[in-house]
Parts: structure tokens; C-alpha cells; sequence
């Protein structure tokens, strides 16, 4: 029995693998059943009777509060977070070929921090401002850290190491502002920089959304070349792809969802790094996939703000304590598989 299902309409054909399919409708209803849960569960608990009214205009006022300012924009905001996260994990890694190519072990997450930081404490910007700091951040420091593993030829197999030295020097940066900000400000870019999803609002929502509705489907139309580039360069001229522009336009394009992402959470840790491994390997797909990739990070990411959100309760941690934890034993494990590849 065929493993693919083909759809075709006049001049176009998709072809879908169907274990891909089953997977990524699951990890949706999964996704979907973590939103209803958090929504439902975590502190004061909302009946879906309740629920059902207020979102068709009745209820009391405070449940209204709860719901429609508290619980749904953050809700909404893990879900674009996770699934901004996968997509530019999944971009990155296939493109540098390694798994640990991960936008915040390269240290394109942090730069885009660096100028989201930089735009708050000496601009005095908003989410807005903060936003276009942090993609300008993002993509002059991949621009960076491209030029410099581009020399002498090479850059995807230098990208790594070059992007690990960039990284630790931003983070000493972001260390500096900190220390010579006013206390207040400096209190709230420490939490920021954790990665928080606490007393996020539908700006931010609004925000990370326009963006992805703009660069996913770009994103998603380059998917085929970004397949011939994982094979080899040699490989992806022969197949016409231009190979310097079309990775040069999907790592702009994955910076900036990255560096989006980045500006309304905060640099939350390791989802782009395990959500496309873990989908690769539900998918038993021997290419990274995007879309499964964004899915599974939007299912990590709200798996992980309910975990946070309940595990101190009252108290709310900020989702980045939780992916931190549960990411560095991951990162251990995929360093020491990496290393017992390499012996």
C-alpha cells in the first residue's frame, strides 16, 4: 500500500506522505486539547458552559476579564511562539545540516534579544518598537555570523562554532544593559529575557500574527529548495535551484519570524531546537518538515505555560524556566548522540 496520497487540481499536484499527515493532525488535536485544558484549568476554573457564554457576549464581567484579557491572548501567543519557533529550528537546521543548528544555539535568538533590549532600555520603546529591534537584531547578527563562517568557504559547516562565539559575546552584552539600567527596567528585561508568556496582551498577539500570516507562506513556497539544499550544493545547482540567494532568502526569512517571536516572549529556550528533531522523528521523515516542525513547537510551547503556570501555583513561572529545564537535558542527550556518531 502506498505511503503517499496525491491531490491534483488543473496543473497542480501535492503529494502528501500519509504517516506525515496522521501525525500532524494529531499533534493539532493535541495542541488543541492543551489550549481547552489551560484555558479551562489553570486557576480559576472556567466550566465550557461558561466559556460558551462569554464568547457569545454574556457572563459575569470578571470571568470576561479572566478569559478574553488573561487566559486567550496568552494561550493565542504560545501557540504563534511555538509555532514560529519550529518553523525557524527547522529552516536553520536543515539548511546548516546539524541539528544543533538552532537559531538559539547560533545565536540568532540572542541578537535578536540584543536589539529587542536595546530598543527597551535606551530607546523607552513599546511591544512595537521592541518588535522592529529585535528583527533588526536578529538579521544583522546572522548576517554576522554568515560573513564570518563564509570565509575561506565552508559556512555551513562553520556556522555552528561561529554562531556559539557570537552568542556568548551578546549575552555579555545583554548582561552589560542590564547591569547599567535603572532597577525597575532592568528587573523587567531580566524576566524578559528568561522568555515569559505572563501578562502578554492581544497586541502581541496581533503582532507575531500579521507576521507569520506574512512570512509562512513565504517560508512554506521555498520549502522544495530548502529539501535540494539538505541534500548538497552540487546536488541543488544541478536541479536549478540558485543556491547563495535562495539560502540567503530563507535565513532572512527565518530570522525574522525567529526574531518576531523573540520580541513579544522574550528568547525562549530550545523549542526550535527540539521541535523539529522530535517531528522528524514522529514523521519517521528523513528530511526536516516545517509544517510538522511548527506544529509540534506550538504544542511544546503550550504544554510547557501550562506546566508553568501550575507547577508554583499561585505563582507563575515564566515559560522559559520550563523549556530551559526540560531543553538542556535534551541538548545533553542529542550532544552525546552526536558525539558517539562522530567516534
Amino acid at each position: 500500500m502506498s505511503r503517499r496520497l496525491t491531490l491534483r487540481a488543473p496543473g497542480v499536484a501535492l503529494r502528501l506522505d500519509l504517516r506525515t499527515l496522521w501525525v500532524t493532525t494529531l499533534l493539532v488535536v493535541a495542541a488543541v486539547a492543551m489550549v481547552v485544558w489551560t484555558v479551562v484549568a489553570v486557576g480559576v476554573r472556567l466550566p465550557l458552559s461558561e466559556i460558551a457564554e462569554i464568547l457569545n457576549g454574556g457572563g459575569r464581567r470578571a470571568d470576561r476579564f479572566i478569559l478574553l484579557d488573561l487566559r486567550l491572548p496568552r494561550v493565542s501567543l504560545a501557540l504563534l511562539t511555538g509555532a514560529a519557533f519550529g518553523l525557524s529550528g527547522a529552516v536553520f537546521q536543515s539548511l546548516s545540516r546539524n541539528p544543533l543548528g538552532s537559531p538559539d544555539i547560533v545565536g540568532f535568538t540572542t541578537g535578536a534579544a540584543s536589539g529587542a533590549v536595546l530598543a527597551i532600555l535606551v530607546l523607552g520603546v513599546g511591544p512595537g518598537g521592541a518588535a522592529v529591534g529585535a528583527v533588526v537584531g536578529g538579521v544583522l547578527t546572522a548576517l554576522i555570523v554568515y560573513a564570518l563562517a563564509s570565509v575561506g568557504g565552508g559556512a555551513i559547516r562553520r556556522i555552528v562554532l561561529v554562531g556559539i562565539g557570537i552568542s556568548a559575546m551578546l549575552v555579555a552584552l545583554n548582561s552589560y544593559l542590564i547591569g547599567r539600567a535603572r532597577l525597575d527596567s532592568a528587573q523587567a528585561a531580566a524576566i524578559w529575557l528568561v522568555g515569559t508568556l505572563n501578562g502578554r496582551t492581544w497586541e502581541y498577539v496581533r503582532l507575531l500574527g500579521l507576521a507569520l500570516l506574512v512570512l509562512t507562506p513565504l517560508l512554506l513556497v521555498l520549502g522544495r529548495r530548502l529539501r535540494m539544499l539538505e541534500m548538497s550544493d552540487d546536488t541543488a545547482r544541478s536541479l536549478g535551484v540558485r543556491v547563495d540567494r535562495s539560502r540567503l532568502l530563507l535565513v532572512l526569512l527565518a530570522v525574522a519570524v525567529c526574531a518576531v517571536a523573540t520580541a513579544t516572549t522574550g528568547p525562549v529556550a530550545f523549542v526550535a531546537l527540539a521541535a523539529p528533531q522530535i517531528a522528524k522523528r514522529l514523521t519517521g521523515s528523513a528530511a526536516l518538515q516545517l509544517v510538522p516542525s511548527a506544529v509540534t513547537g506550538a504544542l511544546v510551547m503550550v504544554l510547557s505555560d501550562f506546566v508553568a503556570q501550575r507547577l508554583l501555583a499561585p505563582a507563575q513561572l515564566p515559560v522559559g524556566v520550563i523549556t530551559g529545564a526540560v531543553g538542556g537535558v535534551y541538548l545533553a542527550w542529542l550532544l552525546s548522540v552526536q558525539w558517539r556518531k562522530g567516534s
